[in-house]
């Protein structure tokens, strides 16, 4: 129904591989704390869960977890998870192993899986070559193929569910998804019909997660930077600029050393902010027990029942 259709897209909650920096977890599943987040998404998305007419999910497993968890409303209201349409286009950009997915008999044989229709997922889509390859212009062809898929849909509310690398292509902008987001975009009309047919984000709906979890490409950047050390300065005559002997030896292992100490600091800050959020929950989880027993007890002192 392009270009009115109005797209939903959903990044996946916290998985295992965020959590441990550790990208050789083959298709990462999620953490416990990814499971609350994607269960905070129904009540903060009655309105969505009311009314979109289709879900669209990636095959992975931590995208599947997060689409039976957070959109557990709409999955009933469609008629169960067999409804949901499992693409392996929407799968993550890299070739980790916590970005590749399981073949289609291992999902079919998880029974935190069952019910799902796995139909779509041809024994190539875990090869991360040909149309799943993992370059950079194979790639945006990929999040160029889901623009177009989208907007083939005759639906007016669609649900994707996919990963944060994948979503920036797919969106053209290089946002920090967060965990268990939804944003709201549509199809710019003027160029709705165009090859590229790029969105226009519209609103933020919601978000499960207060942490924009690295991606794995965002640790590949990340990795390349602190790779890229400052360059000595030398001279037409080969002599050094502004650097003694002794500098000279020392200038590339200082850089090194300072290079290894921002990035311990910038994944020390980041754990910081985990761990905030994992204490505002368990205050919020308290704050829920504490209002239940001052209920009970208000119920018992009137001889109600409990």
């Amino acid at each position: 129904m392009a270009p009115q259709s109005r797209i939903y897209l959903t990044r996946h909650s916290q998985a295992e591989h965020n959590v441990a920096d550790d990208y050789s977890i083959p298709d990462a599943p999620l953490t416990p704390l990814g499971k609350q987040q994607s269960a905070r998404l129904p009540s903060l998305t009655q309105d969505l869960q009311s009314r979109a007419q289709v879900i669209l999910s990636s095959g992975l497993k931590r995208t599947l977890q997060s689409t039976k968890i957070g959109y557990a409303p709409l999955i009933e209201r469609l008629g169960g998870l067999g409804k949901v349409i499992v693409l392996p286009q929407l799968q993550e950009c890299n070739d980790f192993p916590c970005d590749t997915g399981s073949a289609r008999d291992i999902l079919e044989r998880d029974p935190e899986l069952h019910g799902f229709d796995f139909s779509n997922l041809t024994p190539d889509w875990i090869s991360k070559q040909g149309f799943f390859a993992a370059d950079e212009e194979t790639l945006n062809k990929r999040a160029q193929w889901v623009r177009q898929y989208l907007r083939s849909r005759p639906e007016q509310d669609i649900v994707v569910m996919a990963h944060g690398d994948i979503l920036r292509r797919i969106t053209q902008q290089a946002y920090p998804w967060k965990n268990a987001e939804v944003r709201l975009f549509q199809f710019d009309p003027a160029s709705v019909d165009s090859e590229a047919c790029p969105l226009v984000h519209v609103q933020n709906i919601a978000t499960g997660g207060a942490v924009a979890e690295p991606t794995s490409g965002d640790m590949v950047t990340e990795e390349k930077k602190n790779s890229a050390l400052p360059a000595i300065p030398i001279s037409n005559s080969g002599s050094l600029h502004n650097y003694g002997a002794s500098s000279a030896a020392t200038a590339p292992d200082t850089a090194a050393k300072d290079v290894e100490l921002k990035r311990i600091q910038d994944r020390v800050r980041h754990r910081q902010s985990v761990l905030l959020e994992q204490t505002t929950e368990l205050q919020e989880l308290e704050k829920r027990l504490q209002a239940a027993e001052a209920r009970k007890r208000e119920l018992e002192s009137r001889g109600g029942f409990v």
